[in-house]
């Protein structure tokens, strides 16, 4: 008779649950493995020999068969060893419990301590939807379980000790919900917008960004501090809510970024590839695809310095995410989906040489080199970048200035009252901020009045303006008028929302 203990498999960022049966047959000591397992599962047979040997219990010599099901369904991880090593001493009548009701996950070691697993969160996600009264995780992750509510948690170090605890001899305390108040109560990190001299108008184009999650290109000469502005940029954002942790840090446990000094991803992330990156490392994908940086950057900020050296087929795959707020990796094995809604902060000096633009410097470029480095950023992509703020030298007189300007913590109270703006009014819906609506929500939020209508038209007539260009003036507007804490659009909200324009039309 067979023995059934169940456990679940990632799919993207999602979860389904797994069937582990095993059958003790007769013939020849060997363990078969089948359902579709990597090579990481199929190893999992010396891994449970070994730690059910080194737990006070008795691997069977005999012929072992193990299904995961569905079995169409690929298995991936290292967390189907508990499963298995539980329904191989079920089979053989070692220990007794009724698995129903309960799911396992758990990497085996040797000795028979339980190692901690990729994706615990969205798995107790999916438990807690489907009803499961308990799930047994590794003790590593009992900082990423306790973000989970409405479900008994129960953390395990070894196998021996969950055997005692099965067999009702020993006792395990389960898992204590986290203290949201605490966590949402904590800073934002980054470097202070109060210690950066000047550049009063780089700072307000971060804030307005940082208010209505607008993407964002810093142009201008080396050493002008475009990389050290956009590195204050996550010290002017608002806190992150109870659901967006949620959303990142399953992002990460997906992805296999949470450890024992990292479980919790409670602020928003800030994300700075290389400009070497290939396209796999910033869309994700992979034989088994796992988020890229443009998800590990969801609901957070991902800054690409020196914009230009990135290939420009690498960066043409922003286009779609930058647009949708989701990436879909399609591979022969399966087609995922993973978020990727995010602030773009990008950086680019205006040529090779960088002085192009700086009257202090002359420019050793030619007309040609100037264009062809300008021309690595197409036209579709920067037409979907909302500010283009250009970062000019700082006078001395305020570069060796002792007055500091506002920190960011002022900074940031503006920001949050314009969020909160932004919460009241979608509530009810997908939608987070103002960069993030669509035509219907531009129509019923971003009305314009006569006087504001005019100016657009002319707007629109002189600069040419493509039907993209023109909505994002709207949504860059909105926002502007909600870090004033008004509600109509006004003429001098979008007078500043054109001047940010990328002039690509």
């Amino acid at each position: 008779m067979t023995a059934k203990v169940y456990s679940a498999a990632l799919v993207g960022l999602d979860a389904e649950v797994v069937e582990v049966e095993v059958d003790i047959l007769g013939g020849l000591p060997r363990t078969i493995i089948v359902g579709l397992p990597d090579a990481a599962v199929q190893e999992a047979r010396e891994r449970v020999k070994s730690a059910i040997k080194n737990s006070d219990a008795i691997f069977p010599p005999s012929r072992i068969a193990v299904n995961l099901a569905p079995a169409d369904l690929p298995k991936n991880g290292t967390h189907y060893d508990l499963p298995i090593a539980l329904a191989i001493l079920l089979n053989s009548g070692q220990i007794f419990f009724e698995p129903k009701g309960k799911l396992f996950l758990g990497e085996l070691a040797l000795d028979g301590s339980i190692r901690s697993v990729a994706g615990v969160l969205p798995v107790l996600l999916m438990a807690r939807k489907l009803g499961v009264k308990t799930v047994f995780i590794p003790y590593a992750n009992i900082k990423e379980a306790s973000l989970v509510s409405g479900i008994q948690i129960i953390p395990t170090k070894n196998l021996h000790q969950l055997i005692g605890f099965l067999q009702n001899l020993i006792k395990i305390a389960p898992v204590k919900q986290v203290d949201w108040s605490e966590i949402l109560s904590q800073v934002q990190s980054g470097s202070d917008l109060g210690q950066i001299k000047g550049q009063e108008a780089a700072k307000r184009a971060l804030e307005i960004a940082a208010a209505g999650g607008h993407n964002l290109l810093l142009s201008g000469p080396p050493g002008t501090g475009k990389t050290l502005l956009a590195k204050s940029f996550p010290s002017i954002l608002p806190k992150a809510t109870v659901d967006e942790v949620l959303e990142i840090t399953k992002i990460y446990s997906v992805a296999g970024l949470l450890n024992l000094n990292n479980n919790l991803i409670t602020q928003r992330p800030f994300r700075h590839p290389h400009h070497t990156s290939s396209a796999v490392a910033l869309v994700g994908g992979g034989s088994s695809p796992k988020p890229g940086e443009i998800s590990l950057a969801h609901r957070g900020v991902l800054f690409l310095d020196e914009f230009p050296e990135f290939g420009r087929s690498v960066l043409e795959n922003l286009r779609q995410p930058l647009e949708d707020g989701v990436v879909t990796v399609a591979r022969a094995s399966a087609t995922i989906t993973f978020p990727a809604t995010f602030t773009l902060v990008a950086a680019q000096n205006p040529c090779p040489c960088g002085y192009s633009s700086d009257p202090a410097h002359s420019c050793s470029c030619t007309p040609t080199q100037i264009l062809k480095y300008q021309k690595k950023i197409s036209g579709p992509l920067l037409d979907r970048i909302d500010m283009c703020i250009e970062v000019g030298r700082i006078e001395y007189d305020k570069l060796s200035s002792d007055n500091e300007g506002e920190s960011s913590m002022q900074v940031q109270q503006r920001v949050q009252k314009a969020r909160d703006i932004q919460t009241e009014r979608f509530e009810g819906s997908s939608i987070k901020t103002n960069s993030e609506m669509g035509i219907k929500e531009i129509r019923e939020f971003c009305k314009l009045g006569d006087a504001e209508q005019d100016f657009m038209k002319a707007v629109v007539i002189k600069m040419y303006l493509s039907a993209r260009s023109y909505h994002r003036i709207l949504k860059l507007a909105r926002t502007i008028a909600d870090l004033e804490g008004i509600k109509t659009i006004q003429v001098r909200h979008l007078s500043e929302a054109v001047q940010y324009r990328p002039k690509v039309e």
